[in-house]
């Protein structure tokens, strides 16, 4: 018999619609259970996920999704919403290659009606999904779920502002799962968020103000505070109402009985303008090891579903994030003046383990890219030595403030720039793909990038000792190389490259951690006869032209490898061999190694390069099909001589 008899039945909302209330609190109890039951496979979200369950239920119980529209801001507490909306055969190949998206995806299903990795769009789109709605004609509701850490970005408030300037319909879920707004939640204010959110209180509400109108001034502003105050003191929401939106909660989040009115009420008002619904969750709930954790289970690999023990592979190299934190550590404990930013990411960054020893010197600023570059600036403009820890597809949300407030001013932010490269199972709105062209077309950066984590080591110390103006390094996802760790970092000569191996035909020249992949295709390729250089460029900007001018001069091809999109080194070392002549008279010929011009889906990360062309087998195959030797007796002698 199974042990989920209700959502067995469930094939896509619809079907939801046709249980009776009683029977939602067992079918989210059995939807919590499959959710851990899933994510114990795949590894992933799961707090997130299984704060929302009942609020899940809830929205489209009450919603006609997919007609309506359900936004979920970022989308890692989505999974609860994909088991409801026909994904459920498929929940077991959550982020695997081939699989589902840990995110919301457009074309996955028409229940995804936006997509998202990244924080805070949620008012945004759903604001310009409602607007096209109306002048269409159509009449649906549009609701955006969007988590309290999100409501730390800047955009969900000009979203809200806009929205509440333009009295556009429009329902907003603010999932408060950290108690971080909320006051205490219980029957009043259960029973006191029905009745504001009921079409009898707003419409004697309007009354009121309709008739405060023809009082007295002083009597008409001293109304109009009474009714600010009363609702602020008993709800909190006087800064939504100040935005425009009709601010109702807060509302237990797991109490279906609380919830169901709630949402009915503000369904069926005829009223316009925005409505704000507060509402209170408990990250991980449902899940004694989740709950008891200190993040969650904000994310997690494969578990024991029993024990909540995670299955984590023992590495033999320790992780680039790491080093970098530890790197940075060692360089703060000698220079007060190293202080350190982050965007809500502390753990992710590694920085959480600089708090712990330098709490007055660490920052953490929420999710405010923007913010925190600028922050950065002024701590920078005053003399401190900020080192700004941001990932590289977040670092693009503050772009605008790199080039105004950092690059133009000269100033000595340190960027360091975590998950460059391929992801893994976070796919494309994790990837770092851009950050190398978006920072080498600035004047005066210097740009760097960790081809193992002992030259990441080099490049903080590198960046701790360089205030001549802004620099960047940047580093992977993962696990390093196992390369021998110095006790302390090493400044690098600015704009100086390394030969690691000399040979006379072919150079490979890299950029970042393809340096391994590189290494790996020189030896098969020596052993084909083709003798071959191997090079770390270390820096995009400035180049090392001496290096290039060498490799250029002693061989018949070169070619540079990165994980970056075009525009990035490689255009970088075409554009200055080109300005020199070096490449006239075709005496060596260049070849750039990039990511493909598409967005590669989630897999893991060998998988992914691997699809990408950029390991070791496809340079190999690229130095071949270069030079006219693939298919021939070489290429034939080579494999025999390689295998014996």
């Amino acid at each position: 018999m199974s042990d989920t008899p209700l959502l067995d039945r469930i094939r896509e909302p619809g079907d939801l619609r046709r249980l009776p209330a009683e029977a939602l609190p067992q079918l989210a109890e059995e939807l919590r259970r499959e959710t851990i039951a899933a994510v114990s496979v795949t590894g992933g979200h799961l707090g997130a996920g299984l704060g929302v369950v009942e609020l899940t239920l809830a929205l489209h119980y009450v919603f006609d999704t997919p007609h309506d529209r359900l936004i979920w801001d970022v989308g890692h507490q989505a999974y609860p919403h994909k088991i409801l909306t026909g994904r459920r055969d498929r929940i077991r190949s959550l982020r695997q290659p081939g699989g589902l998206s840990g995110f919301t995806k457009r074309d996955e299903s028409v229940f995804d009606p936006f997509g998202a990795g990244h924080s805070s769009t949620s008012i945004s789109a759903g604001l310009g999904m409602a607007v096209a709605s109306r002048l269409a004609g159509a009449r649906r509701h549009v609701v955006c779920v969007i988590g309290d850490g999100a409501m730390s970005a800047g955009m969900a408030y000009e979203a809200m502002n806009n929205a509440g300037a333009m009295r556009t319909r429009l329902i907003v879920i603010l999932n408060d799962n950290d108690m971080s707004i909320a006051p205490a939640v219980g029957a009043m204010s259960a029973y006191l968020s029905r009745m504001v959110s009921s079409g009898a209180f707003r419409n004697l509400r309007d009354v009121a103000k309709q008739l405060a109108r023809h009082f007295p001034r002083r009597l008409r502003e001293a109304a109009q505070r009474v009714d600010e105050y009363a609702r602020g003191l008993v709800t909190g929401g006087t800064l939504f109402e100040e935005l425009g939106f009709y601010y109702v909660g807060p509302v237990d989040g797991h109490n279906l009985d609380h919830l169901l009115p709630v949402l009915q009420n503000v369904r069926d008002h005829p009223g316009d303008g925005p409505v704000l619904v507060h509402v209170v969750t408990q990250k991980g709930k449902g899940y004694p090891p989740a709950e008891a954790a200190a993040d969650k289970y904000h994310g997690v690999a494969s578990f024991d579903p029993l024990t909540g023990r995670q299955h984590k592979k023992k590495g033999a190299a320790p992780s680039y994030t790491s080093v970098f934190a530890e790197a940075l550590i060692e360089e703060a404990r000698r220079d007060p003046r190293i202080v350190a930013i982050t965007a809500a990411m502390p753990s992710g960054t590694g920085l959480s383990r600089f708090a712990a020893e330098f709490p007055e010197r660490c920052f953490d600023v929420g999710i405010a890219e923007q913010h925190a570059v600028t922050f950065a600036a002024g701590l920078a403009a005053e003399g401190m030595k900020p080192f700004c820890a941001i990932y590289s597809t977040f670092l693009q949300r503050a772009y605008d403030q790199v080039v105004h407030d950092v690059a133009i001013q000269r100033l000595p932010v340190r960027f360091a720039i975590d998950r460059a490269g391929l992801v893994g199972a976070d796919g494309p709105t994790h990837a770092g793909s851009f950050d190398v062209g978006y920072l080498s077309c600035l004047p005066g950066f210097v740009v760097m990038a960790a081809a193992d984590e002992a030259e990441l080591m080099h490049m903080v110390a590198t960046a701790a000792a360089y205030e001549e103006g802004p620099i960047a390094f940047r580093y992977p996802r993962g696990e390093g190389r196992g390369v021998p760790l110095p006790e302390r970092g090493t400044p690098l000569e600015i704009g100086r490259g390394r030969l690691l191996r000399e040979g006379t035909r072919v150079a490979l020249l890299s950029f970042g951690a393809r340096l391994g992949e590189c290494l790996k295709a020189a030896d098969e390729l020596t052993a084909r006869g083709i003798s071959t250089t191997v090079a770390d460029a270390r820096f995009a900007k400035p180049l090392d032209e001496d290096l290039l001018m060498r490799l250029v001069a002693g061989h018949e091809l070169l070619v540079t490898v990165e994980e970056g999109a075009i525009g990035g080194f490689g255009s970088q070392v075409q554009q200055r061999l080109l300005e020199r002549g070096a490449l006239d008279g075709g005496r060596c010929r260049l070849r750039s190694m990039i990511l493909p011009d598409r967005f590669i889906p989630h897999g893991t990360p060998a998988g992914q390069y691997a699809e990408a062309r950029l390991d070791a087998p496809a340079i190999v195959d690229r130095v071949l099909r270069i030079l006219g030797l693939r298919g021939s007796a070489l290429e034939a002698e080579g494999r025999a001589r390689a295998a014996g």
